[in-house]
């Protein structure tokens, strides 16, 4: 299938570039198994070396490629070509500085993170026995999700508020 994608731009080092803009790129031969991280590689490595985005593991494990993909904060490196069709708009995460293309500062999110202080504060004594401080199966599930988080600011900059 042929793939364009529509990605927003912003280099604030070069004049007439600092705005931010939008710049299309064609790719043709594209599986609809192929990761969209791997189609941003194809247009980085064969039409513009320029292209700046971040990426790390490419397994859906660092978070690092986190984007908006048609409108929906998605990690890239695990949203298939086949579920998002062959107009792709891609666009840095709303809510945090650009600081060059797709790469956003992640400092103010990290900031956050800290200030909100997301651990356990134990006031209780460690047990006589010196051993772990035991936790029901109940209390586990009470955060579990919160244990899955990759840090990628995905949720935190989708939010409206």
């Amino acid at each position: 299938m042929d793939v364009t994608f529509r990605i927003r731009r912003f280099n604030p080092e070069i004049p007439g570039k600092n705005k931010p803009y939008w710049q299309e790129f064609h790719l043709t031969d594209v599986e609809e198994t192929d990761r969209v991280l791997e189609l941003m590689h194809r247009i980085k490595w064969e039409q513009d070396g320029t292209l700046t985005l971040r990426r790390a593991c490419a397994h859906g494990v660092c978070g690092s490629d986190a984007m908006r993909i048609n409108g929906v904060n998605r990690l890239a490196c695990k949203v298939l070509a086949r579920d998002v069709g062959n107009r792709i708009q891609v666009e840095p995460l709303i809510g945090l500085p650009v600081l060059k293309d797709l790469v956003v500062d992640m400092e103010p999110f990290f900031a956050n993170y800290r200030a909100v202080m997301p651990y356990f504060i134990n006031d209780s004594p460690v047990p006589a026995d010196g051993r772990e401080r035991r936790q029901s199966q109940e209390d586990r599930e009470k955060f579990d999700d919160t244990t899955k988080c990759i840090l990628c600011a995905a949720c935190t900059t989708s939010c409206p508020s």
